[in-house]
Order: structure tokens, then sequence, then C-alpha cells
């Protein structure tokens, strides 16, 4: 750990993570028009945020800085795989990790894992199921584009809110936190694919005031002590690859997790490249 890494983190454990994710939730919905373009405008200079791709362009037409924040593309400006076997990237952002589920072990960072049994909500059964398969965690930056798509088609079984704390998930914590995707708060959507079953776990992060499903809508907040858990066994929605699946109010990061034998990344897929939502990351196997 670097004396950077440690100024960084340390002292996030002590702030109170979800009342600053309120205060940012009622500062980035503000729709004052003067505080929300002069925030806009900081963001895409600081963090070089590329409009040509966004749908909309002029500022004034955004409601409020979650409105730019959660923009949405130009029609064809991200394009997907058609070969059946080929997995989508369903984010913009760069790769923190991507490997085998090896002894139920999700590698984080230096020297760092977390099971896939916290991961997921501390259930045995439904972490079984990717018991040594693959992984890939994207993280998504201020810049990126933050709604996620399906990587493939899938039929939604089950969704689950598991509350935690809400650190970065910058390369900095990553780096220093011990299993820091397992304690922070997300929502894991467990689909059913050609594949097998596909879990997607959308993490939160410090300032992340929301997280959502296009099924569901809004999932959190509201954050309580316990675990929820959603069924979808009638009348499951599917959804193609390519589908806009949720989204991010503010950004995080998506980890994806498929089973044993069934799925393998592309050589180049590995930490520290940058992807695109839509590119193929990986195929499934024949």
């Amino acid at each position: 750990m670097t004396i950077k890494e440690a100024l960084t983190t340390y002292p996030q454990y002590i702030l109170p993570h979800h009342f600053l994710s309120k205060l940012m939730a009622k500062l980035t919905h503000a729709e004052c028009k003067i505080w929300k373009n002069l925030f806009i405008r900081l963001v895409i200079k600081l963090y070089h945020v590329d409009m040509n791709d966004a749908k909309e362009q002029n500022l004034d037409h955004f409601a409020s800085f979650n409105h730019f924040f959660t923009r949405e593309l130009k029609p064809g400006a991200r394009t997907f795989p058609s070969e059946t076997n080929a997995i989508a990237c369903p984010a913009d952002g760069a790769v923190s990790q991507a490997g085998i589920i090896s002894d139920g072990q999700i590698f984080q960072a230096k020297g760092k894992s977390f099971s896939a049994i916290d991961l997921l909500g501390g259930d045995e059964q439904r972490a079984e199921a990717f018991a040594d398969g693959v992984f890939s965690t994207i993280y998504l930056s201020p810049k990126d584009y933050h709604r996620l798509h399906m990587p493939l088609t899938g039929t939604l079984k089950e969704m689950v809110h598991i509350p935690g704390r809400l650190f970065s998930v910058n390369n900095a914590t990553t780096n220093t936190v011990p299993g820091l995707f397992a304690r922070n708060e997300r929502v894991a959507c467990i689909f059913d694919t050609d594949a097998g079953p596909m879990a997607l776990v959308l993490v939160g992060a410090i300032f992340v005031s929301s997280v959502e499903t296009v099924w569901h809508g809004v999932v959190t907040p509201p954050t309580l002590s316990s675990v929820r858990h959603w069924d979808y066994q009638d009348d499951a929605p599917t959804l193609e690859k390519g589908q806009e699946m949720g989204r991010f109010n503010m950004g995080s990061t998506i980890i994806v997790l498929f089973g044993k034998d069934v799925a393998k990344w592309k050589e180049e897929f590995v930490a520290g490249k940058e992807v695109k939502l839509g590119e193929t990351i990986g195929s499934l196997a024949q």
C-alpha cells in the first residue's frame, strides 16, 4: 500500500457514506439551471467527457445533472455483435479485473479477493451456479456512459439487493480495502441464458445516489438493514443482447459472472484495458 492510497482510503472508514450519497442525490437532481449547467460543464472539463455520442448535446435541455449523467446515446453510437456466441461488453469503462472464480474466490487486486457467496448476498446455492466459472469487473468513471446493457440475451430469474457500505471503487480503494465489492451496497440480477446462469452485479459507491433497473425502477434507495429478494418465475422479462437493463445514478462498477466451462474472455480483456459498450469481450464455449 502506498502512502497516497492510505491517505485516500482510510478516511473513508469513518465517513457517513449513505448520508453523503443522499446529499449528492439532492444536488445532482436539482433543477436550478445555473447550478446544474455549471456542474455539468465542470465535469465535462475535468473528466474530458466526450459528448459527440450523446443523443442530446444542448446542456440546457438536461433537466438536472443526473439527467446529463444518465444521458442516452445517439442511435448507432454503439454496436453489438450479431454472433450468438459473442459476449458483449455491458458498459463503457475500464477493466478492473477478469479471470477465473477459483475456490469460490473472485480476485480484487494486490492479493485481495472476496467470495462469490458474499458478493451474491450470502446464499450458497445462488453462488454454486458460478463455481469455477469466470468473472469480469468493469469500472465506470465519471466520463463514461452510465447505462448498463445485456451482454447476452437472458430471462430474469431473481434480483437481490444487498445493503452495505459505500466505499469509493477507484484504483486506490480497490487496492486497499479488503473485500471491497462484497462490502459495498449492490444489486445482483440473475438471468437464464443460452450459457446457463449469468449474474450482473451493480455495485454502488460513495456518492452513488441510486441504482435502478428497467423492470423495477429505482431499487436503492431505500437502503435497509437486511437483504431484499425478488423472484421472477411468472411473467419473467426477457432482455435481448444489447438491451438496456439498468443504470447508475452517479458512477460505479458492474461485475459479470458465468458458470464453469461456458464462457471465456478474449486474451486482451485484461486489467487496465478501456472498453466500450457493445464490443466483444468474450465468447461462449462451442
